[in-house]
């Protein structure tokens, strides 16, 4: 296939050999299958985002660090100089978010290069080395809808262990390689400490994961790993090891209990939103 202008330049610099076929397209980024020697890689292009509502924006990249004064005020002025740079800011904030995470052992993609808008990223498969699917276009036994669920409930405290929330979790955006569920699609990644919507998104991604895998096992549905991973974690306890009930015993004085299951509550509603708007 003809290789997009942004994958032409990475072939001209030698970063990849050859596009093979495009593997996804979507309102943020389109996902390619290149060739670089012997290896197949991913490789994301990503596009202007026109999609994304200046309030989204904002609840994502709330004390993000920008490298000066006056990118800051372009940014907050939305001159086009300043939407280049918020632009540019949501990229990078992936390809923080892939080498933190992956540093740490999370289930991520392993990122390779970032390059003029692409990020160069290793192709998760399947056993057959075919392109690994999402979690939503597949079928689980009860069996494996807990042992998925237990796994990536894991990978939420093994990230928010390393200071980072994904914002954005759901069956859409995992995929199931030959070892196991991988977690993509993290340019909306928050700062756990410094971001004031922090929990309601934490919230969200595990009611997401929740609801998703209580289709195929229902026990799962009467699970409170959300309020009970933020309780630990608020109090200092958390660790990528610490043993999960699934059960929410608020401690006086440790949580506001009421205000944690408000954020739960704004997190489903959030989310029914969304599915509605993409039609799902």
């Amino acid at each position: 296939m003809k290789p997009p202008a942004r994958l032409q330049a990475l072939i001209s610099e030698g970063l990849i050999d050859s596009v093979s076929r495009q593997l996804k397209s979507g309102k943020e980024a389109d996902v390619y299958v290149v060739r670089r020697g012997d290896d197949s890689l991913a490789a994301k292009v990503y596009k202007e985002a026109q999609q994304r509502s200046f309030r989204q924006a904002v609840d994502y990249t709330e004390n993000r660090k920008v490298r000066n004064s006056r990118q800051a005020r372009a940014m907050a002025k939305g001159t086009r100089y300043g939407r280049e740079q918020q632009e540019a800011a949501w990229q990078s904030a992936e390809v923080d978010a892939l080498y933190r995470l992956a540093a740490v052992g999370v289930r991520v993609p392993r990122p390779i290069n970032f390059h003029d808008g692409v990020l160069l990223m290793e192709l998760v498969v399947t056993a057959e080395g075919d392109a690994a699917p999402r979690l939503n276009d597949l079928p689980f036994s009860a069996d494996e809808a807990r042992q998925h669920h237990a796994t990536l409930t894991r990978e939420v405290v093994r990230m928010l262990c390393a200071g980072v929330i994904h914002g954005d979790l759901s069956e859409f955006n995992i995929l199931l390689a030959a070892d196991g569920p991988v977690l993509i699609d993290l340019p909306q990644a928050v700062d756990a400490a410094g971001n004031n919507h922090a929990v309601r998104m934490l919230m969200r991604d595990v009611d997401n994961l929740r609801r998703f895998f209580g289709r195929f096992a229902p026990e799962l549905l009467a699970t409170q790993h959300g309020p009970e991973i933020w309780a630990l974690y608020a109090a200092g306890l958390l660790a990528p090891d610490t043993p999960l009930t699934g059960r929410y015993e608020p401690q006086p004085g440790a949580v506001d209990l009421s205000a944690v299951l408000r954020e739960i509550e704004d997190a489903r509603l959030e989310e029914s939103a969304r599915q509605l708007r993409m039609g799902h």
